[in-house]
């Protein structure tokens, strides 16, 4: 087994984190601004890539991070590592509201695809990459789901959805069609591609977005109910404009609903 051998607890409901155990000279590698506590004796340390053992030296480090800049992931990640004696805890907390899902990849063929986003930490040891649809259709019009990252290796990696987790297994043949940003991830056995929706009244009026994804059996697939991308758009919808008016500036119901919180 090349990755470390990690123990984990995760805890909460709605806004999780995991709590990574390591015995000495174990170590985590996660993204940035994902570290929640550690105990004392856990160095943490900036590397450049995420320092697997199946990137192929210096060349290898600067290709996967470069591809990894290219889609807008940062070049660097952070260790930690138990450089005491005994065992300490280190936790990572999810970024929204959600579940974290611990995937065992020597269960999973060692490979498993996920949004570029997903990935919270993983054992030393997994690689994490960047996968790319090599269809033009994908290629094109993927939107969200089309950069997608690669989990690789045979250790433990924990990656978060936001909202409510629903986890398919699918049949030989059977196809899912999901919108590209609700795509956690999936086992390397799916195959992917993007469809597009049709229809003049769906393209003007549907509000759906012009595309969707298809995903094709055997294997397992995660979908999130509150992707990150439209949580954002949410808020963003929400909130106050300039001169801090909300969206409801000069109506009725807003000056109403100012009066009742005490604003005038």
């Amino acid at each position: 087994m090349n990755a470390h051998e990690i123990d984990y607890q995760i805890f909460g409901e709605e806004m999780q984190f995991v709590e990574i155990e390591l015995d000495p000279q174990e170590t985590v590698v996660a993204e940035a601004g994902s570290f929640m506590m550690m105990d004392d004796g856990i160095q943490m340390e900036t590397i450049f890539g995420d320092g697997s053992q199946q990137q192929g030296g210096l060349f290898g480090k600067v290709l996967n991070a470069g591809k990894r800049w290219v889609t807008g992931e940062g070049l660097f990640m952070t260790t930690f590592t138990n450089t005491n004696y005994g065992k300490k805890k280190v936790s990572f907390a999810s970024p929204y509201p959600g579940k974290i899902i611990p995937l065992d990849l020597r269960s999973l063929n060692g490979r498993f695809i996920c949004q570029k986003d997903a990935f919270l930490c993983a054992a030393k040891g997994v690689s994490v990459g960047i996968e790319f649809n090599r269809k033009i259709g994908t290629g094109l019009f993927g939107g969200e789901g089309f950069i997608m990252q690669k989990l690789e290796g045979d250790g433990l990696a924990f990656i978060h959805a936001g909202g409510t987790l629903h986890k398919r297994d699918l049949q030989p043949g059977e196809v899912l069609k999901v919108d590209t940003g609700c795509i956690v991830g999936f086992t390397s056995g799916v195959d992917y591609d993007i469809q597009f929706v049709g229809g003049i009244k769906n393209t003007i009026f549907g509000g759906e977005g012009l595309f969707f994804a298809t995903l094709r059996g055997p294997g397992t697939v995660y979908v999130q109910s509150l992707p990150f991308s439209r949580l954002a758009d949410r808020i963003i919808a929400h909130a106050p404009s300039t001169g801090g008016k909300g969206k409801e500036e000069g109506s009725l119901l807003g000056g109403l609903g100012r009066l009742l919180d005490g604003d005038n």
